[in-house]
């Protein structure tokens, strides 16, 4: 028997069923046996302080019932806190009014259905629960009481939780006598997901996170954004919230090789690490440069936090050369802009973005850096790095160019970390990436993999095998592969979404372009505020945007309820399709 735990109420009174162990439909039961009533640090059932007393709430009326109309919300006001009040299917409902990402307001987002996505990074919320359903983003949303009476709506707030924005979901420990154990190479967004989907699935095996960097899982986007940021700043989860949950993270060890046959990883210190079940999240790295003098001292690559810092400290007042015009040169490019004594960037297209973006898009990136003083060298390359004393003093571009340097940053691609797969039988594309199915599996059984390191399957393309390097797919993937490792069948279905930052404005990106033909503008360009939709077949794949919020968003969770939006709806003037 495994014994089932359900909470009446929310917050309410523990009730416990007992189950056959047959009803798992073959889940290993010694690794999913519950609670039994232990409620030790890290186990509690509610996160809302005070639990199991009476709360004395603040309440408000904050509209008459016919001020909304379904499919439509409102930020309103109870106490102190703001809250997104929503009418869906003439019910209403109440939940906390910022994302849990960035705390970007949540009034300006799209809502579909029961739930809410954010405006800016595309994290969703189911606006009854306030559970979070798309990332990016860890926690859920507050949720309050709503009374409608006398045809005024009112909502309720606990006095200890008003100043609450966020609620981390209800996870369990680990169990001393449970054997189990999933190993999580990689230490980013997919492993953290997992870990955190594991517990609140009640799994109470041992979870152990090995990663190369120096810190437990941190919020990488930001590193190309603001690159001396404190190490505090950017750490998805505090210390203790590891040791709470039981997930061990075992920082600067890296796994060399895989025996799937007697499922044992080895690390590069010799030591042997048994698991029962395996993931693989490993991620990307950056791309080295191949021509002479990419080994002298002041050329970077940005990949780990150590990285960002000494960017950042070798390029104030400094010559910068930034090789590739892409997403992190780019970003690079502008974070320097205003702190080092010229910063020159060098491209092979004729501007930046071409291909993902197309040329309007890059024209318009260009010129953005091009006014903060940010010299471009397009349609060029280098063929060589001079320096004198070992460190970097030239950069000798193919047109004849020789561009100054003090210190020269690379952004011109990221290879998948699968090396260490090598002599294993698990199945690695041509282009290194892990192969995996919907569910997240790879061709050996009890090993899954997610993130940037693996080939799969896209939903929106007709399950087309893609390789996507976006920060919210990779925590998908990882919640994805967890809730499969638990014999829960899930597949991904999610939409790429993602956002890059220049000069304080922020372009926001959706779907899957590879491969257009067409882009159908609205908005212009050349004022910085538009709407690009990316056609292929005579479908829209992609779109992208600058000052046109929640377009992008609201394109996100119709192409995420598999709506096929076609040219002909891109190119109509009446834009009410979009549900802004």
């Amino acid at each position: 028997m495994v014994y089932n735990h359900s909470v009446t109420g929310g917050c309410g009174r523990s009730v416990w069923h007992v189950i056959p162990t047959g009803c798992l439909a073959g889940a290993d039961a010694s690794f999913l046996t519950v609670d039994f009533g232990r409620r030790k640090a890290g186990m509690n059932r509610c996160h809302e302080p005070g639990h199991g007393e009476e709360q004395e709430e603040v309440t408000g009326m904050v509209c008459q019932e016919a001020d909304l109309k379904d499919g439509q919300m409102k930020e309103v006001t109870v106490g102190d806190q703001k809250v997104l009040l929503v009418r869906t299917q003439g019910q209403y409902s109440a939940v906390g009014s910022r994302c849990s990402h960035y705390n970007a307001p949540l009034i300006k987002g799209a809502l579909v259905g029961d739930r809410v996505r954010c405006p800016f990074h595309g994290a969703c919320f189911n606006v009854r629960t306030g559970d979070i359903e798309e990332y990016p983003g860890l926690d859920c949303l507050p949720s309050y009481k709503v009374k409608v009476e006398d045809g005024k709506v009112y909502v309720s707030i606990n006095k200890n939780s008003l100043k609450l924005t966020k609620r981390v979901k209800e996870m369990c420990s680990r169990a001393p006598d449970i054997k189990h154990t999933t190993l999580l190479i990689g230490g980013g967004p997919a492993s953290l997901v997992c870990a955190e989907t594991l517990r609140q699935n009640c799994y109470q095996g041992r979870i152990l996170m090995v990663t190369k960097d120096t810190l437990p899982p941190f919020d990488k986007p930001k590193l190309s954004k603001a690159l001396d940021l404190d190490s505090s700043r950017i750490l998805l989860r505090p210390s203790d919230f590891y040791q709470q949950h039981g997930v061990e993270v075992w920082t600067q060890k890296e796994v060399v090789s895989v025996n799937s046959a007697d499922k044992v990883v080895k690390l590069s210190d010799g030591s042997l690490q048994r698991y029962d079940q395996l993931l693989i999240a490993t991620g990307c790295r950056a791309r080295p440069l191949d021509c002479p003098g990419w080994d002298l001292k002041g050329v970077k690559l940005l990949q780990r936090y150590e990285d960002a810092k000494e960017i950042h400290s070798s390029g104030l007042g400094q010559k910068a050369v930034v090789i590739g015009s892409s997403f992190i040169g780019m970003e690079v490019a502008s974070y320097l802009s205003n702190k080092a004594a010229s910063v020159a960037v060098v491209g092979t297209s004729r501007y930046p973005y071409e291909r993902s973006l197309g040329p309007e898009i890059g024209k318009m990136s260009m010129q953005m850096l091009e006014e903060e003083n940010v010299k471009f060298y397009m349609n060029d390359g280098v063929t060589e790095i001079q320096g004198e004393n070992g460190k970097v003093k030239r950069v000798v571009l193919k047109s004849g160019i020789v561009l100054e340097a003090d210190v020269v940053i690379a952004g011109i691609g990221v290879i998948p970390n699968s090396d260490f797969l090598a002599g294993s039988e698990l199945e690695v594309g041509s282009r290194k990436a892990v192969i995996v199915d919907k569910f997240m599996k790879t061709n050996v059984p009890d090993i899954f993999s997610a993130g940037d390191v693996t080939s799969f399957p896209l939903t929106i393309r007709g399950d087309q095998r893609v390789n996507v390097g976006h920060w919210q797919m990779s925590q998908a993937q990882g919640r994805v592969a967890a809730l499969n490792m638990l014999k829960k069948p899930t597949k991904c279905e999610s939409v790429p979404f993602f956002w890059t930052v220049l000069v304080g404005k922020s372009i926001r990106y959706t779907g899957y372009g590879e491969g257009y033909t067409e882009i159908i503008f609205k908005g212009k360009v050349e004022e910085r505020k538009f709407l690009a939709f990316y056609i292929k077949d005579k479908v829209v794949v992609a779109a992208a945007s600058l000052m046109f919020d929640p377009a992008v968003a609201c394109l996100a969770e119709l192409m995420a309820t598999g709506q096929i939006i076609t040219k002909a709806q891109a190119q109509a003037d009446d834009l009410s399709w979009l549900q802004m």
